[in-house]
């Protein structure tokens, strides 16, 4: 397996690169996320890489971050979601809200994504819900300090009355909504006004 390339970025476009590394161009398609995140051509850059190989075919995949990566692996994982898919997907969304649209069961969201429909998204929701950590992806899109402040308010939600399922989901989607909320105070008081 190819775990990474390093060396020169020979051409980019928002879709794939090129990477010069000891005088051989690999070909590495990316998604949008990764693409925003790439020097100027010419300059060094290293990605992380997913190399797929498959009977007619052999293709890496590049990623800016782990966590694109590890979301990639884990959409790969799904029944029905190729390679291809998967960086559609992540070309469509943030990790952040991803995770989010996954752990709140939010379908809608996810087939709203160019080329994903109905039923893979469903699917996706399914397969994913036990597997995606929703606060904890949000320290992708910058928002770490909030993961305590969104366990709290799951944690007081279920403390009122509701299932772990329901009060993630309620959580989930106000923040989603609204990601600056800042207290917990404010998080519960729009999950509550929502139902």
């Amino acid at each position: 397996m190819i775990a990474y390339v390093r060396g020169v970025l020979a051409e980019k476009e928002p879709t794939r690169v090129v990477i010069e590394a000891a005088g051989v161009g690999y070909e590495i398609l990316i998604p949008l996320s990764t693409y925003e995140r790439l020097p100027h051509e010419g300059e060094n850059v290293r990605l992380l890489t997913a190399h797929c190989v498959r009977e007619d075919d052999e293709v890496l995949f590049g990623f800016a971050t782990e966590d694109e990566r590890e979301m990639f692996g884990k959409l790969t994982g799904v029944s029905g979601v190729g390679p291809r898919i998967a960086i559609a997907i992540l070309s469509g969304s943030s990790i952040g809200e991803l995770a989010l649209a996954i752990a709140g069961g939010d379908a809608k969201r996810i087939s709203a994504i160019k080329g994903i429909g109905k039923k893979t998204a469903e699917k996706i929701c399914i397969e994913l819900r036990d597997k995606v950590n929703a606060f904890a992806a949000r320290r992708s899109g910058g928002a770490g300090a909030a993961e305590p402040m969104l366990r709290d308010a799951v944690s007081a939600l279920r403390a009122l009355g509701f299932n772990e399922e329901t009060s993630s989901k309620m959580v989930a989607d106000v923040v989603a909504k609204n990601p600056k909320l800042e207290t917990v105070e404010q998080v519960i008081k729009q999950a509550l006004a929502g139902r």
